[in-house]
């Protein structure tokens, strides 16, 4: 066999090999690397178990050193009850809370079959002497000791409000069909006997709007009065101002007129009273 060709054909055999070998050798090298980190996550695995151990190792040790120191005390205080509580011993850390301590027992209580005594309900009516019944009605300090007994204030039920409302739309309505005493009257009534009654404020206007209609100029006014006394809060009060201030008028007192004109002016400012007072003051003025 010639020597030459056999030499070309060992040199490239070599050349064909070597990126094989390249290869080969990169592939070990990242095997390698994959094995050293599952080495150290196994470790730390490890680690994370035996410190678990040890924990779990330690609270069984105190666990049973406890239990054993159960039965000592309990012998060295024989004069102890049964109802006295035993001390609870610190929680350990780690150790779940709220376990109901093994010496406790479940007593369960049943009621008596016994029946409940009876109670004597025969009471004789016996008649108070003279001496108790003279303390009942004697006079009390501060009183004109005259033995009179004040009776006691009866409370009338309130009406239904749907009675009240009705009553008092019948009112307002005589007073636009033409019956305007009618409505005076029940309107008056209606605000005497109901004065906290939301409406009895209007009620009290729309009678004095009426005894103006009548020509009562007097009694209007004094209806405006109550209604601006009793009310000053109310929905009605700067019209019954008005229609008071109107009344002074066609009484011939117009200092008093021009008093409640500047009044509501300045009391409701802005407000449509207060524009109609404005015209209305330079109307009276001389």
């Amino acid at each position: 066999m010639p020597v030459r060709p056999f030499l070309f054909r060992l040199f490239a055999a070599v050349a064909l090999s070597a990126p094989t070998a390249c290869a080969t050798t990169a592939a070990s090298q990242t095997e390698v690397g994959r094995l050293e980190a599952e080495v150290r996550t196994l470790r730390a695995a490890q680690a994370s178990l035996i410190e678990r151990l040890e924990r779990l190792e330690n609270r069984d040790a105190v666990a049973r050193a406890r239990n054993a120191a159960a039965p000592s005390s309990a012998a060295a205080k024989p004069s102890a009850t049964a109802s006295t509580k035993p001390e609870a011993a610190p929680p350990e850390a780690g150790e779940p809370l709220g376990l109901a301590p093994a010496e406790l027992t479940v007593v369960r209580l049943k009621p008596k079959k016994e029946p409940a005594p009876r109670i004597n309900t025969a009471v004789a009516v016996v008649e108070p002497d003279s001496d108790q019944m003279e303390m009942f009605i004697s006079p009390v300090e501060g009183s004109s000791g005259t033995g009179s007994v004040t009776p006691a204030r009866v409370e009338v039920p309130e009406k239904d409000p749907d009675i009240l409302d009705a009553e008092y739309e019948r009112a307002v309505a005589m007073l636009r069909t033409g019956n305007v005493e009618g409505g005076v009257e029940t309107l008056t009534r209606f605000a005497a006997e109901n004065p906290r009654h939301p409406r009895a404020d209007n009620a009290l206007y729309f009678s004095g709007l009426g005894q103006m209609g009548l020509k009562d100029t007097v009694g209007a006014a004094k209806t405006f009065e109550k209604l601006i006394k009793n009310y000053p809060a109310g929905d009605a009060v700067q019209d019954g101002m008005l229609r008071l201030a109107e009344c002074r008028v066609r009484l011939n007192q117009a200092v008093d007129a021009r008093a409640l004109y500047t009044r509501v002016v300045t009391q409701f400012p802005g407000t449509a009273a207060a524009t109609q007072a404005e015209q209305r003051l330079a109307a009276l003025s001389p």
